[in-house]
């Protein structure tokens, strides 16, 4: 048991740190690869969505029914799944709109210094720190679920937890950069920017803890069929949501839609693999 929960701890922390990885390409960077950006949120939407209908959903409705009868647990499973969707539906509604970090951004935005060593931007104001720190607090907040889901799964299956952490990652990172952008803006300071927008995925390893501490007594093969049909309801509505729209932002439709398939196809070949 010690062991499975540092394990699914690690993944929460690797998929939160990956936040750095967007922070750290709005660092260094001067250009964004939109393309490869795309491609991969196509990738983990695919990801996302296939092991939702086709593992998560269908465990959730085998336990469930085993304890309750078909009807009865199929009507349990449904309504956690819709339950998760209307969870991370009300965080994503109280985001206001102009400060919301999934407002894709690229690293053109953040203009060089100066000869004069001083950050050049249109709009540059330091009374916009409060907007910067903001945006940053309302990322950490919306990560938080994201903790919780795969520190969960990491509990129940590490073999399905591996490529939600891995998703969750990828959809990190333009994250990393969309917290980046407003912070700069609003300081003026690409290394503030950075440590801003790093500092806000680390409460995804936050979440997983509060979800260990609050959940753990109660965590029956009830409550994980519950659970699991939850987490298959935010992983949805992040891949429809964030995920896809974020990708044909960011590149061409088709590009979205490779990526997409692609997903699908490398989760499908790795559950094939772990039966």
């Amino acid at each position: 048991m010690e062991q499975s929960v540092l394990i699914a701890f690690l993944l929460t922390l690797f998929a939160g740190l990956s936040t750095g990885i967007g922070s750290a390409i709005a660092f260094f960077a001067r250009r964004t690869n939109t393309s490869f950006l795309s491609v991969s949120l196509g990738f983990s939407a695919g990801v996302m969505a296939y092991v939702s209908f086709v593992d998560l959903l269908p465990a959730a409705v085998s336990s469930l029914t085993d304890l309750y009868g078909v009807k009865q647990g199929t009507l349990y499973a449904t309504l956690s799944f819709f339950g998760g969707i209307a969870f991370i539906m009300l965080i994503d509604r109280f985001v206001p709109e102009q400060e919301n970090p999934h407002e894709m951004h690229k690293v053109e935005e953040m203009v060089d210094e100066s000869s004069s060593g001083v950050k050049e931007t249109p709009e540059h104001n330091p009374r916009l720190l409060r907007v910067g720190m903001v945006t940053a607090l309302i990322l950490a907040i919306h990560n938080f679920p994201e903790g919780m889901v795969t520190f969960l799964a990491g509990l129940k299956d590490v073999s399905i937890a591996i490529p939600i952490a891995i998703a969750i990652a990828i959809h990190n990172i333009p994250e990393g950069i969309s917290v980046s952008v407003p912070v700069f803006y609003a300081t003026g300071s690409r290394r503030r920017a950075f440590w801003l927008s790093f500092l806000s995925g680390l409460t995804e390893p936050l979440g997983a803890l509060v979800g260990y501490f609050l959940l753990a007594p109660w965590l029956t093969d009830e409550a994980f069929g519950l659970i699991f049909a939850a987490i298959a309801g935010v992983m949805v509505f992040i891949s429809f949501d964030e995920l896809l729209p974020a990708a044909e932002e960011y590149g061409k439709h088709h590009h979205a839609v490779y990526g997409l398939v692609a997903g699908m196809a490398v989760m499908a070949f790795s559950l094939i693999l772990f039966v």
